[in-house]
């Protein structure tokens, strides 16, 4: 019978430092395959002189985000604003009763907490991580502190918060005027422009609980864009193949809205 190697390898101490020594080299190689990051990967940050961005480097901080994860909870002061990198967050608005809608993504175009600066304290939303991945993170201290000195990146992010507010306002114009057909389709478009690749984790249960509506629709949509070729999708995993056939099938809103982020 042959012997196991992984037992010859546990017979005596002198085999036993070598497989101590590759757990290191193992260790070591995991530690080299982590990405390196620069503030320009998030366009909010990119937006920033070179002489803010290198006051803000020392302070943030590189995370990975899960799917899930629940970065600040609604009516909850945030202990840290989130910049992401490839990370995509939903905020989304609960009801009492349980119910949920989504009010607002943000991906690498921008940050989540800007109730921080805003003069607030609390959110009216929760942020939750819809697409694994990593973003930066800044103690709400030091944001407070930026605003407080009015220093020149306030206006940066108050610019930035003008383009949530529109955002939230067409989100619900749309919930509110448009199809099922069409709302998914602008979600995936939405979850597209904030992603480095033409493929999206979003289950049918998942968008059906973003948009509000009946998870059937949602099922009914993606059935007849993947039937068009326009999608390919398999187990929550979304590949885009034919984003001008989704540009076409949503709302005038996000038209606008394109329109309006590149004048």
């Amino acid at each position: 019978m042959t012997e196991n190697p992984v037992q010859g390898l546990h017979a005596d101490a002198c085999d036993l430092s070598k497989i101590k020594a590759v757990q290191r080299t193992e260790s070591a190689m995991n530690t080299a395959a982590k990405p390196t990051t620069a503030p320009q990967q998030n366009q909010l940050l990119a937006a920033l002189s070179t002489s803010e961005r290198e006051r803000w480097w020392p302070h943030l901080e590189t995370v990975t985000l899960k799917r899930g994860q629940v970065l600040c909870e609604s009516g909850v002061d945030p202990d840290h604003a989130y910049f992401p990198i490839t990370a995509i967050v939903s905020l989304v608005y609960l009801t009492l009763d349980g119910e949920s809608t989504e009010t607002a993504v943000v991906g690498r175009d921008g940050m989540v907490g800007i109730s921080l600066f805003m003069g607030g304290s609390a959110t009216p939303t929760e942020a939750v991580v819809q697409s694994a991945g990593l973003a930066y993170r800044l103690r709400s201290q030091f944001i407070r502190s930026e605003a407080s000195a009015a220093s020149p990146v306030l206006k940066v992010l108050l610019r930035y918060t003008l383009t949530m507010m529109a955002q939230v306002a067409q989100t619900a114009a749309c919930n509110r005027f448009h199809s099922i057909d069409q709302l998914y389709c602008r979600r995936l478009l939405m979850g597209l422009d904030r992603s480095s690749s033409d493929e999206l984790t979003l289950t049918q249960e998942h968008a059906a609980s973003l948009l509000g509506v009946r998870r059937e629709g949602v099922t009914a949509a993606a059935n007849k864009l993947q039937g068009r070729g326009a999608i390919r999708y398999r187990r929550g995993q979304i590949c885009v193949l034919d984003r001008q056939q989704l540009e076409a099938s949503t709302c005038d809103h996000f038209a606008h809205r394109q329109s309006a982020a590149s004048a």
